[in-house]
Formats: structure tokens, sequence, C-alpha cells
């Protein structure tokens, strides 16, 4: 079935969302004028191909045909014909294998047990022994320096299940994994309690536009920026001065804060997860 909106109904959406972004992107595109880096809040816009004018389109989904839309006309993914824009579904279909390979994954994660006693060591890995100059964060000082470091990730078990975060580990930390992911076993080791996988579903539901609609979009794009707000507060680094209260996970007390904060981005996940499949059986289901 297809929903028809005229513009009275489409455009208040579509400027909702707009200034929905520009509220999320403002202070980023601030300092990136200034040219001043910002080790939490950057990351979802250089980690991740996104641009945020591209973030600030504003996508209906599937089954929705928008009439007046001259904007669509000629944007990919977009047929614009008779006064109105609906999504091409020759486009869908071009992409109908990389849509199969991340609803295969999704759902695989979703059928998992999640974990949820890796800590976050996943960023002590990275900077594991390294020399002073090899930081990747080097403006920010690690918070027990390099030897305290150290020491916490010899003294811990380390259990990363992502690939995106290993391949950043330092080649001493690399052994030191129970796991060794890589991309090809990923659809086997990804499972819900890892912070990484939940910010992937950003990185997802980018993969899917303009198919996906902007309301899931941005419920992902909220996911990971908080996130990687506690990704960062249990670093090693020394983020005070920004104002991030570290997450001291080589305390009891730390790990006991973490875990509880990653069930509960687990648990908030799993419904944007469970509506990324949906979207995904939905572009492919056979016509």
């Amino acid at each position: 079935m297809t929903t028809v909106l005229s513009p009275a109904e489409w455009e208040p959406l579509a400027a909702a969302h707009a200034a929905r972004v520009d509220e999320l992107v403002a202070g980023h595109l601030a300092r990136k004028s200034r040219r001043e880096p910002h080790p939490v809040e950057d990351f979802l816009f250089t980690y991740y191909p996104t641009r945020p004018n591209q973030l600030r389109v504003w996508h209906p989904g599937p089954g929705v045909t928008l009439l007046g839309a001259t904007a669509y006309e000629g944007r990919k993914g977009y047929l614009y014909a008779d006064g109105a824009a609906r999504l091409d579904p020759e486009q869908i279909e071009r992409r109908a294998d990389s849509i199969s390979w991340i609803r295969r994954l999704l759902a695989l994660t979703l059928d998992r047990q999640p974990q949820f006693g890796c800590f976050g060591l996943h960023e002590w890995a990275m900077v594991y022994r390294l020399q002073p100059g090899e930081v990747r964060h080097e403006k920010w000082p690690l918070r027990l320096g390099a030897e305290g470091t150290d020491q916490v990730v010899d003294s811990h078990k380390i259990a990363c299940s992502h690939f995106d975060a290993f391949r950043f580990f330092t080649e001493p930390a690399r052994p030191r994994n129970a796991l060794q992911p890589t991309r090809d076993l990923q659809p086997q080791l990804e499972q819900g309690g890892c912070l990484h996988a939940n910010m992937d579903l950003y990185k997802w539901a980018t993969k899917l536009m303009p198919f996906a609609p902007s309301s899931l979009l941005l419920a992902c794009f909220e996911l990971a920026r908080d996130i990687r707000t506690l990704d960062m507060r249990a670093s090693p680094y020394d983020l005070a001065p920004l104002g991030y209260t570290p997450v001291p996970i080589e305390t009891p007390a730390g790990k006991a804060e973490y875990a509880a904060a990653q069930r509960a981005f687990a648990t908030r996940a799993r419904p944007l997860r469970e509506q990324l499949v949906s979207l995904c059986d939905e572009l492919i289901r056979p016509s």
C-alpha cells in the first residue's frame, strides 16, 4: 500500500527533521570551522562517512509518495513523475545483495545472547604499549599514564567481538584478545551487548539511505552519539577538561557502572535493530 502525502503534510516533517539535525550537529560544525578537533563528538563524522548535509535530508521511507516534492527530482534513489516523488524500485533492486547482507548481520545479532563483560577494554588495547606521539588522541593525556594503562590491559581478559574495534588494536594487544575477529566472521561474532555493534546501527541505517525513513536514521544517530560518550568516558583518556566524568573500568565500581550502561544501551538498540531488519524485509520482499 502507498501513502500519499500532500506538501502541507510532508513539508513540516521535513522541516522538523532538518531543525533537529541542525541542533545535533551545531557544535561539530562550529568546531570544524575553527579547526578544533573533538575526541568524542567528531567520531560520528570521521569514522562514519555520512556528512551533516546528507543527514539533514528527510526521507519518508518505502511506500510513501510525496506530492509536489520538486526537491527530490534527480535525487539518487528517487523517481519524480507527474508532480510526485517516490523511491525508485530499480535502485532498490540494484542494491538487493547489500540489503540482504545487512539484514543477515542484524538478524543474527538479534538472535545471539548479548555479552556485558568487555568493560570497554578495546579503547585501552588501542593504546597498549604505544610510544609517546603514537597515541591517536595525543592532545589528551592517559588518565593512568602509559605504564598504568598497560597494567590495566595486562591484568584483564580482553574479549572484543567487533572487527572494526579489534582492527585498531596495537600489535602487542591483538594476541591478548580472546577472539580474533575478521570481516568474514563478523556475522558470526557480533552481539547486542557490544557498544560498537550498537553504534553501527547508525552505519547500517545510512547504508540503507534513502530507503530508511529519517525517523529511524535519526534514532540510530542519537543512540550512536550517546554510546560514543560512554565509550570515551570509559577509555584510558582523561577527558575531564571537556566535561566527561571518567568511568574507571579498572575498579569494581567502574565495571559495574559500565555494565549497567551497556545493558541499557542494548535494550535501547534492540527495537532499532528489529526495525532495520523489518525495513530490509520490506525492501527485498518479492513483488
